[in-house]
């Protein structure tokens, strides 16, 4: 095997290089884009396959600080008051209701709702709003110091 020519070579002066016409293959004028493009915007045809891909809509990073709050209002704790009182989710404490927020399954207390109870809450996150409508009926809110809000 000596001297073997390349195959392009031998396409050279042949004009269409083995593909038949001229107007075939003549490039990237010819392709249309690149990659997935111009599927699926379009032609019906063809979106049910690129809906099982990755193609539309954002991917990316998610953020590590994103906390998964599960809130409740003042209005639940006065509306659940007897019910939450024979489960012992809430104690009385000379005149104070003392609830743990955590234990019923939240963690931010909001303040929709009028107050008739003086309470000591426990919960780690709570609005300003909620703070301030606790002390004005008497009560007090327990915040982690780290995380006030």
């Amino acid at each position: 095997m000596i001297n073997k020519r390349k195959k392009n070579v031998r396409q050279r002066g042949s004009m269409t290089h083995g593909w038949g016409s001229k107007k075939k293959h003549r490039g990237a004028g010819n392709r249309g884009g690149k990659g997935l493009a111009g599927t699926g915007k379009r032609s019906d045809n063809k979106k049910p396959s690129i809906w099982n891909n990755k193609y539309f809509g954002k991917y990316g990073f998610k953020s590590k600080s994103r906390k998964n709050i599960v809130a409740t209002n003042i209005l639940y704790l006065e509306q659940n008051l007897p019910a939450l009182n024979s489960e012992k989710l809430i104690s009385k404490e000379n005149d104070f209701y003392s609830v743990d927020l955590e234990k019923i399954g939240f963690n931010k207390l909001l303040s929709k709702g009028k107050i008739s109870n003086k309470y000591r809450i426990k919960v780690p996150y709570a609005s300003k709003k909620a703070i301030e409508k606790i002390k004005k009926g008497g009560g007090e809110v327990i915040l982690p110091k780290q995380d006030k809000e």
